[in-house]
């Protein structure tokens, strides 16, 4: 019994020492899975830009390359020797290759990147290696090998890429707690941006997609973690109803894109009639507009509420010695650069050691043969006494070589040809010395001026593959888009001013304006109180409403004019002012507070009017005067909270509107910035002028079409636009021009005709040209003429063009400049001239745009007594409001 006991409890110990508990085995487990992912799959090297799939793939394609073109189902069948990934998983990582254009040459159905069609099947369409790929990847001598899953075949640890490819390429992966997203850079601006770090010179690289579009980088920081980079279509106006994307965001196709512009549409935030999509080997989408819908708000709300703006979010994250490593593509760039010049370095050493054992050998040849080395061992019977001969014989002459003679070289020696020896040329076998001589030299010069060598090596690859890799996507400054400010008006507001009801479902009651379902309601009632509200379908705002609007945030043209008694019996006071932040859903009192405090007048004016109204008293006691008027423009404005001026101590019976008033606001001051392309008023780039209200900008473009607007914030302006100002309408426009039909050069002055239509002022002839054009009062200009064979050139002409044509119709072809061949013109400095003054208008400082902070400030008071009211900021939008008068 006691043998039985011990066997049982030796198993029982056995039992015990096998037990792994699953919280350990998972533990484990997982640790093992994650760094599989991450390692083998998702996250690429820094050494040469490739994950291990990709650089199987690259091997497999230079194990079956032969110039010509492999199935690329074969190709991912030749992949699975060196691990056993799925096929499809092979083929989709083939397709990705060879769509960025770099490495793969390729042939048939690859898909297209722009409209998102995915590739045809793996045995369809065939690939092989580009030539840059042949030269930048491989190089067996200086590559690291192991052995492939099965130990079959051998595979390279890192290709030795000489070029930094995960730059130009991209790269993006999901692990196991971890991300990669390393946006593609501009091929040549990576070899000039590794040519000036070879040079010690700073240096900056931006993102460059193949789908091209616009890119903002102000946030990139460089590829980092935390930056962000805005992408936006390229969309311009097609014509007068048809706008046109020509370029679409990276991350995006045009099947995608039309299914957000859909989508925007049915929610009602931008409207459009139909889409068409013509995309072949460009991007071609056409957006039909219906008729009186703005084409460059819509190009504003494409960006704000489609896919024709995204934000990409890079994450520099890539596998160094077997570790995650989170870096910036500066950092990957240098990074890579010294690895190419120390695979150079690698290449150039190896190929020295190949010449000096083709030069030692070359040296014992000639030795061997000159002195008839080869007769000492013909009495020699055994294999030693023959090596041992020629070691004799070679003793004498072996002096000046660079290392000794081995028993290995005198072996290759005796494998000479008969033949050879007696056809051995010693004058030609100098020359292949000497020529191995002047390699091995260059070759050392090279390792000492390595870093000149690697430049050489960046020029060539720019030199040889760089044509046709400019610059795709546009690097430009974005300003933000204001969805309240170019959102469609899809719903109606409505208003029950008695009981004090605002909303959209209100449809038995009044209406009062289009608006979105993203804009705050303003509105006041008649006990002076005011409130801003979100758009919604019923919102009590309190009873006896006088006044509701579409509320526009930073407001300060918008003036409110309000006479209101202070308490039941109070004075009654005036005041001026603007609205320009509040907090929502916030009552805000207008009056000094006093219970019984009512309104007598109120007006909304948005470009700050100041009428004239009657004041009608009541007649008690001695009361003399009981009708005067009062102007508001005698009135300062003021902060919102303010008391006011007194009107009159004694009761007032109405208030009357005797007179609309004018505005008492300074022309707006607006500026044209030319990083980002647009309009603005708060003193970015260049100054246009002072604007009023019937004042627009005169636009010229360099194909000769000349158009005036309203200066507007969300103006887009074309690309060939040459001339944009504050348009004088007596000011004449002068231009010299080529037309192509008659094959004359033409002078002609002119004035806007029609300043609502865009015109042409040169023929429409295919060749002409426009050649200057000016918008000074008297401009002048110098002909430079061609010079005839045999003769002298011909003195240049100065034309004054106020006496050269008097000013015609638009239409009017001009008069002739000159019969002669013209070599160019310019323009010189214009003759002086005094332009008439404009009329000044009242100074009163008030900010004028709803989207932008402006320096100027609201006038103050001496006598404002301001109570001390924090306002809070509020969602806004901007609505054209004509205001609304009421009388009581």
């Amino acid at each position: 019994m006691s043998e039985e006991n011990d066997n049982l409890l030796n198993e029982q110990e056995d039992n015990k020492e096998t037990i792994t508990k699953v919280s350990g085995m998972f533990k484990d487990w997982f640790l093992d899975y994650a760094s599989y992912v991450i390692l083998e799959r998702a996250v690429p090297a820094i050494e040469d830009g490739f994950k291990p799939v990709q650089r199987r793939i690259m091997q497999s394609m230079k194990d079956l390359d032969d110039g010509r073109y492999n199935k690329v189902a074969n190709i991912v069948g030749h992949t699975m020797q060196y691990h056993p990934h799925g096929d499809a998983s092979i083929a989709d990582a083939m397709v990705q290759i060879g769509q960025k254009d770099l490495l793969i040459d390729t042939q048939g159905n690859w898909g297209n990147i722009l409209t998102g069609d995915s590739a045809a099947a793996a045995r369809y369409i065939e690939a092989r290696l580009s030539k840059f790929a042949l030269d930048v990847i491989y190089n067996p001598k200086i590559t690291e090998w192991q052995a492939s899953y099965d130990g079959r075949k051998k595979e390279p640890i890192n290709l030795p890429v000489m070029f930094p490819l995960l730059l130009a390429q991209g790269g993006e992966g999901i692990a196991v707690g971890l991300s990669t997203k390393i946006l593609p850079h501009n091929f040549i601006e990576l070899i000039d941006a590794s040519i000036k770090h070879l040079k010690g010179k700073r240096f900056t690289i931006y993102p460059d997609f193949p789908t091209a579009g616009i890119v903002d980088i102000t946030n990139y920081n460089d590829g980092l973690r935390g930056g962000k980079v805005r992408v936006r279509a390229k969309i311009s106006q097609f014509d007068k109803n048809t706008l046109v994307i020509t370029e679409i965001p990276f991350g995006t196709n045009t099947s995608s894109l039309i299914d957000s512009i859909l989508k925007a549409n049915d929610k009602g935030k931008i409207k459009i009639k139909k889409i068409e999509d013509n995309t072949a080997a460009k991007v071609e989408i056409l957006v039909h507009l219906p008729g009186g819908i703005s084409p460059d708000k819509t190009i504003d709300a494409l960006y704000a509420f489609t896919s024709c703006e995204s934000s990409i979010s890079p994450l520099g994250c890539v596998i160094e010695d077997n570790k995650p490593l989170f870096v910036g593509v500066s950092e990957m760039l240098r990074r890579s650069t010294d690895n190419t010049v120390q695979l150079l370095k690698s290449e150039l050493e190896i190929q020295l050691g190949e010449f000096e054992e083709q030069w030692h050998f070359a040296s014992l040849e000639r030795i061997f043969i000159e002195n008839r080395i080869y007769r000492d061992i013909e009495e020699e019977e055994t294999w030693e006494g023959v090596i041992q001969a020629i070691d004799k014989g070679l003793k004498p002459h072996t002096k000046h070589l660079k290392r000794a003679v081995l028993e290995e070289d005198i072996v290759r020696l005796t494998e000479i040809r008969i033949k050879r020896i007696s056809k051995f040329d010693i004058d030609k076998a100098q020359q292949k010395i000497d020529a191995l001589e002047d390699q091995i030299a260059q070759i050392k010069h090279h390792l000492a001026n390595l870093i000149d060598y690697a430049i050489t090596f960046f020029e060539r690859l720019k030199r040889d593959y760089g044509e046709g890799r400019e610059r795709q996507t546009e690097i430009r400054i974005f300003e933000d888009v204001d969805a309240t400010k170019v959102v469609i008006r899809n719903t109606k507001l409505y208003v029950n001013r008695e009981e004090g009801f605002i909303g959209t479902s209100l449809k038995k009651d009044e209406y009062v304006c289009d608006c979105s379902d993203i804009d705050d309601i303003i509105a006041f009632t008649k006990d002076g109180k005011m409130m801003v509200s979100k758009v919604d379908t019923k919102t009590f705002v309190g009873k006896d409403i006088i006044h509701v609007a579409v509320f526009k945030k930073k407001d300060k043209r918008t003036i409110y004019n309000l006479i209101y008694k202070d308490g039941s019996k109070g004075p009654s006071y005036v005041k001026r002012f603007a609205v320009t932040s509040v907090t929502r859903d916030r009552e805000y009192d207008l009056t000094n507070g006093n219970k019984g405090s009512m309104v007598w007048y109120f007006s909304a004016n948005p470009n700050g009017e100041a009428e004239m109204v009657t004041i009608n008293l009541r007649q008690i006691g001695s009361v003399k005067k009981l009708k005067w008027d009062l102007d508001f423009a005698e009135v300062l404005i003021k902060g919102r909270a303010s008391k006011g001026n007194r009107v009159t101590k004694h009761a007032i019976k109405k208030v009357e509107l005797k007179e609309k008033g004018v505005s008492t606001l300074k022309p707006r001051k607006i500026w044209f910035d030319d990083t980002v392309q647009r309009l603005n008023v708060d003193e970015r780039g260049e100054l246009v002028g002072e604007f009023r209200g019937e004042d627009r900008i005169l636009i010229i473009t360099q194909s000769g079409t000349i158009k005036t607007i309203i200066p507007e914030i969300t103006t887009h302006f074309d690309d060939d636009m040459i001339v944009m100002e504050k348009w004088i309408p007596k000011k004449p426009i002068s231009a010299i021009y080529f037309d192509g039909e008659k094959e004359r050069y033409y002078v002609k002055r002119f004035l806007v005709e029609n300043e609502s239509r865009e015109e042409n002022f040169i023929s429409e002839h295919p060749n002409s040209q426009l050649e200057i054009v000016s918008t000074d009062w008297k401009p002048m200009a110098e002909v430079e003429f061609t010079k005839e064979r045999g003769k002298d050139r011909k003195d240049n002409l100065k034309v004054n063009f106020e006496e050269f044509i008097a000013v015609k119709g638009i239409s009017a072809l001009g008069n002739q400049l000159t019969k002669d061949k013209i070599n160019q013109v310019s323009l010189l400095d214009s003759l002086p001239y005094e332009a008439p003054e404009e009329i000044p208008a009242e100074e009163i400082e008030v900010v004028d745009e709803t989207n932008v902070s402006d320096k100027n400030q609201i006038k103050k008071s001496s006598e404002d007594s301001t109570p001390n009211n924090n306002d809070d900021e509020a969602e806004s939008d901007s609505l054209d409001d004509k205001g609304q008068t009421k009388l009581f």
